[in-house]
């Protein structure tokens, strides 16, 4: 059974609004993966909205993923005053009306991460956990399941390369586990996100050796284990404490609106999935 209702405005554009029932089954979710995070020693922290675009830039952002990138900004007050119009009769600042945009809104909670990290040494083992807003220009939005605007929860892994990939082969028996719990079919498939430029030797290797699997429900990713090798360590200047050397990175994503939309599709309706994710998160446990 699915939850079926109107779509609003705000979910055509990409911003759906979540009632009271969604939001506490959200916060439920996002508690469960945090926790995941901090028992395997994950730091929690907060990570700004906004990215400098030259920091993007640097990490092969634009390049690699133009299709979904989203700027700010800042209205030029100057032009404003001289054309005395805010907004054109699509509900549009024209191009002229605005300052350079130097300010990103990142479609993945990690870069903002890999560059809090940049020229800092780090342990061998170093966890964080976020939850951040991240933005994402789509062809169409539908409902939770493709937004402009969404929530993702990441649980990210800076060290050595043997860190780095425990780290994902932990989180997707824990994934596995969890799934099985609520009683919700995932499949695993490996999927090409291009975190590497695409016609570098890197991405060659990437295509060899998958660099991103996701976890399906029917047709839809809610989550996703990534590895970056050192591209990031490179990118950032971050290094190990004990050899100096440039450090692995690797990823755990739950994007939580998906998440909303994937449960509701199984169990039928909002109080069914968060006694679903309530019992789950009961017989999962903590990280072990």
């Amino acid at each position: 059974m699915t939850v079926t209702t109107p779509a609003t405005a705000g979910e055509t554009r990409g911003l759906p609004s979540l009632g009271p029932e969604a939001t506490a089954l959200l916060r439920l979710l996002d508690d469960t993966f945090e926790s995941w995070g901090v028992a395997a020693g994950a730091r929690p922290m907060t990570m700004p909205p906004l990215l400098p675009v030259a920091d993007l830039a640097r990490l092969d952002y634009y390049d690699n993923f133009p299709h979904q990138a989203v700027v700010a900004a800042p209205l030029s007050l100057e032009r404003r005053e001289a054309s005395g119009i805010y907004c054109d009769d699509n509900g549009c600042f024209p191009c002229d009306a605005l300052q350079p945009a130097a300010l990103g809104l990142p479609s993945a909670s990690c870069y903002a991460v890999y560059l809090d990290h940049q020229d800092r040494q780090v342990a061998d083992d170093a966890l964080v956990t976020v939850c951040s807003w991240c933005f994402r220009k789509e062809t169409h939005y539908e409902g939770m399941r493709r937004q402009l605007g969404f929530r993702m929860r990441e649980i990210v892994a800076i060290g050595t390369r043997e860190h780095a990939e425990t780290h994902l082969c932990d989180f997707t028996e824990r994934i596995h586990a969890f799934a099985a719990a609520l009683d919700l079919p995932l499949r695993k498939e490996a999927a090409c996100d291009p975190f590497f430029d695409k016609g570098g030797s890197k991405a060659v290797l990437a295509r060899l050796t998958p660099v991103k699997h996701e976890f399906l429900y029917e047709d839809l990713a809610i989550a996703s284990v990534n590895t970056h090798r050192n591209f990031f360590g490179d990118r950032c200047a971050i290094t190990l404490e004990s050899t100096g050397g440039p450090a692995f990175t690797s990823c755990v994503a739950f994007g939580l609106e998906r998440w909303l939309s994937a449960l509701t599709r199984r169990h039928g309706d909002w109080a069914a999935a968060t006694l679903a994710v309530a019992e789950a998160r009961t017989a999962v446990g903590p990280v072990s």
